[in-house]
């Protein structure tokens, strides 16, 4: 399956933890939807990314992508240490200049 670039480091940097490397992803205005809450701007993004990251130790594993235009949606197979798991989600992508500036993650 054929991922957009920043897609691919998206996946990669939640499986290695790096939230850093995650934010980097982002835009600086990006806005993430996760779990009812709304996270804004690069700083908030890596705070969620962070927490989730060493709350749920999650690894996604794609199943499929469809784009059109400036928008992607990743279907994933999510794991963790999170009760459910494993769980199919979606994470719906608007892109920027080869950035991610919105992302809804929905099941």
């Amino acid at each position: 399956m054929k991922l957009p670039q920043v897609v691919e480091r998206f996946i990669e940097t939640q499986h290695i933890f790096d939230s850093k490397a995650f934010a980097e992803c982002f835009t600086e205005s990006a806005i993430v939807h996760d779990e009812g809450k709304t996270h804004n701007g690069k700083e908030e993004i890596q705070q969620w990314i962070n927490h989730a990251m060493e709350e749920y130790k999650s690894a996604l594993e794609p199943l499929n992508y469809e784009q059109s235009e400036s928008k992607g949606v990743l279907t994933a197979n999510v794991s963790g240490t999170f009760p459910g798991s494993p769980i199919v989600l979606k994470f719906h992508f608007d892109f920027n200049n080869g950035q991610i500036q919105d992302l809804k993650v929905t099941d």
